[in-house]
């Protein structure tokens, strides 16, 4: 993936943004066909619709030009699924989704390095495990609320699209047992707020000498300097990376459900250990 790739993507939220008059809960912009600002394969692109409408956190839809690219805006309510995600002692970050285009920008850019696995901790309804697995790459996605589970299960149903989905605590599951290559984990939760579960599943790393040797980490950043934090460099992650020696590879930015009314998008951050 290129860079253009994902500052469009981030232009064309900044543009919805601007003209958005709804009050949905959550939105999602998808292009209805490939174009010359945002070339996307023809398949993957219906997949990407097929996942929106077969995920029950959207009900409407409609038609929408932007910067002169004919989408369709997805529109919904993902509340009870937050609720659930946040109701068991041990979940470490609430339900927040990325755009399911950034999601598909992302396995695009984890492709391009050559990952051959990717593990998503803290699946939520599994759009990043998806995406990865619609551009070739063996997914897995870990997600402790059952509710959330069920929806990636239906989804992947719906589309066809199946990837290894389990249901537990990625803080004590065993990494070893999926007999990992060259994996890429994507830890959700933003900083401060994913903390205790980024240490956690990188001390199990860690701990396998091949593992450490041949993971990246992807961790979700932030771009702005917050009020009483421990913590504001290297997008708010800086503790983290210098604790576990990473190294910072490249970041990609891209919109997420909890910057969609934002200027500023999300940092994806990719590692690896020195």
């Amino acid at each position: 993936m290129n860079e253009l790739f994902s500052k469009t993507i981030v232009e064309l939220k900044n543009e919805f943004t601007r003209n958005n008059k709804g009050g949905s809960h959550i939105q999602e912009v998808i292009p209805i066909s490939s174009s010359e600002k945002l070339p996307i394969d023809k398949n993957d692109l219906s997949m990407l619709h097929k996942f929106v409408k077969n995920n029950s956190i959207y009900s409407s839809t409609y038609e929408l030009e932007i910067l002169d690219i004919p989408c369709m805006v997805y529109e919904g309510d993902m509340s009870d699924y937050w609720l659930d995600s946040i109701k068991h002692d041990t979940s470490y970050a609430p339900f927040y989704p990325i755009w399911i285009l950034s999601a598909y920008a992302l396995a695009l850019h984890t492709k391009n390095l050559g990952v051959n696995e990717v593990i998503d901790i803290g699946s939520g309804d599994g759009r990043i495990a998806y995406c990865a697995k619609i551009t070739g790459i063996v997914s897995h996605g870990i997600e402790i609320d059952e509710n959330l589970v069920s929806l990636q299960k239906t989804i992947s149903s719906g589309t066809s699209v199946y990837y290894d989905t389990i249901v537990g605590d990625a803080t004590q599951f065993d990494y070893s047992e999926l007999n990992l290559s060259k994996p890429a984990f994507f830890i959700s939760g933003l900083p401060e707020i994913g903390e205790m579960l980024s240490n956690s599943v990188l001390n199990q790393i860690q701990s396998m000498p091949d593992m450490k040797k041949n993971s990246l980490i992807v961790l979700a950043g932030s771009h702005a300097t917050r009020k009483y934090v421990t913590d504001n460099s290297k997008w708010g992650w800086g503790l983290l990376i210098d604790n576990f020696n990473l190294e910072v590879i490249n970041t990609v930015t891209l919109p997420t459900y909890w910057t969609v009314d934002q200027p500023i998008d999300t940092p994806y951050i990719f590692t690896k250990f020195n």
